[in-house]
This record gives structure tokens, C-alpha cells and sequence, in this order.
């Protein structure tokens, strides 16, 4: 973590309490801020807390999907603690979510996204990440929008899942949504990041723009 950093928790400080959005705001447990290292060259984004997430109030946390993502962390060395960890030890990975807060009984609105994009923006021009990881095809598309040339409604977190997708002035490595992935899955994304990003000097792409053919 950035010697800096005083907690990886909501580092820059962000609305706890925020009521944007008023049907999320009796929904939700927890506002689910950004977490990890604020000097992370890779982003992990969800598209919104999943239960466990909304109940310990750390991204990708508190239940299955949480506990394979922070597997995967530990096995391309950005997680000193086990994958159970509610609050993990991040060493040049940040965890967030297009959208912060969760509804029990559906995915968020069109308006919500937008209503809760600014947070997201704030957390990419904060962090300058060299590598964005959409976690599911929600977090695709919405990371797409702003960040590559492609049509989002085009792209899909199954069909891209391990592969790189060069956007303006990040790359994008979408992962599946982890409820869905088998460990089949999870294993190709751990090998496509190990060999294809983390064994080149990814860091030479920064500032490219366009999209991967």
C-alpha cells in the first residue's frame, strides 16, 4: 500500500451517508466506497456491492464471489491475507464499483449509474491506473463508455473475459462475473494477467488511445 496512505478504506474520503439516489438509501447496509492501494496500477470495478460487500462495506468481500476474487488477488501477489479477509492487506490493486450502494432485488438503474458515475470518475483520476479489470458485463459496458471506442452494448464480460481491450490511456482486462465464473474460468483470467499483462511492461501503453482489434 502507498507508504503514504493513512487507511485503505474510502481513501479519498467520499460520502458515507450518501442519499443521491433515494431508493437505495433504506436498501442498503453500507455505502461501498473504494478500498486498496491509491497507488495501484491495476482497478478492479464491480458493477455494484454484491451481499457481502454491502455487509462488511469493503468491496469484493464478505461472501463466495468476494472470496474467489481475493483469491485470485493472493495468487498474482496483490493480497498479503487470505481470501476470507473482510479488510485485506492490498499491495498495487483497488477495489471499487460502478455504483455504491446495493439493492437487494435488482441491478441499478440507468439513472443511478449516472447518478453515482462521478464517484467512479473520481477514484480513476485519483488512482491513474495503468490496468482497469471490469468485473461483469455491467462494469464493462459502463467502464466502456468513457474509456474505449467501443460500442459498450457490443461488449460482454463472458465473451471478453481474459483478454485485453486497449482503451485511451488504459487497458482493459474484463473479468466474468464471478457468481458465474467456474474455475476453469478463474484460472485463464490468473494466467491471462501473470503472462499477457504482469510479464510485459504494461506501463508503455499509458496515454495510447483506441480500441484492441
Amino acid at each position: 500500500m502507498d507508504p503514504a496512505q493513512d487507511s485503505p478504506e474510502n481513501p479519498f474520503g467520499m460520502d458515507e451517508d450518501c442519499q443521491n439516489c433515494p431508493d437505495l438509501c433504506d436498501a442498503r447496509t453500507n455505502v461501498v466506497h473504494g478500498y486498496g492501494d491509491v497507488g495501484a496500477d491495476f482497478v478492479f470495478v464491480g458493477g455494484h456491492p454484491s451481499p457481502g460487500a454491502d455487509r462488511t462495506g469493503v468491496p469484493f468481500t464478505g461472501d463466495d464471489a468476494g472470496r474467489r476474487l481475493q483469491r485470485m488477488l493472493g495468487e498474482l501477489g496483490f493480497s498479503n491475507s487470505p481470501p476470507d479477509a473482510d479488510r485485506p492487506e492490498l499491495d498495487g490493486a483497488y477495489l471499487t464499483y460502478l455504483t455504491r450502494c446495493r439493492h437487494p432485488e435488482r441491478d441499478p438503474t440507468g439513472e443511478e449509474i449516472t447518478t453515482c458515475d462521478p464517484y467512479l470518475t473520481a477514484d480513476l483520476r485519483m488512482i491513474n491506473p495503468e490496468i482497469i479489470v471490469p468485473v461483469g458485463t455491467l462494469a464493462l459496458r459502463g467502464v466502456a463508455v468513457e474509456h474505449t471506442t467501443r460500442d459498450p452494448a457490443e461488449l460482454d464480460a463472458t465473451e471478453q473475459h481474459a483478454t485485453t481491450i486497449r482503451g485511451r490511456g488504459f487497458e482493459l482486462v474484463p473479468m466474468r462475473a464471478l457468481d458465474d465464473q467456474t474455475d476453469a474460468d478463474t484460472e485463464a483470467f490468473v494466467e491471462h494477467v501473470a503472462e499477457s499483462v504482469l510479464g510485459r511492461d504494461y506501463r508503455q501503453t499509458k496515454g495510447r488511445s483506441g480500441a484492441h482489434d
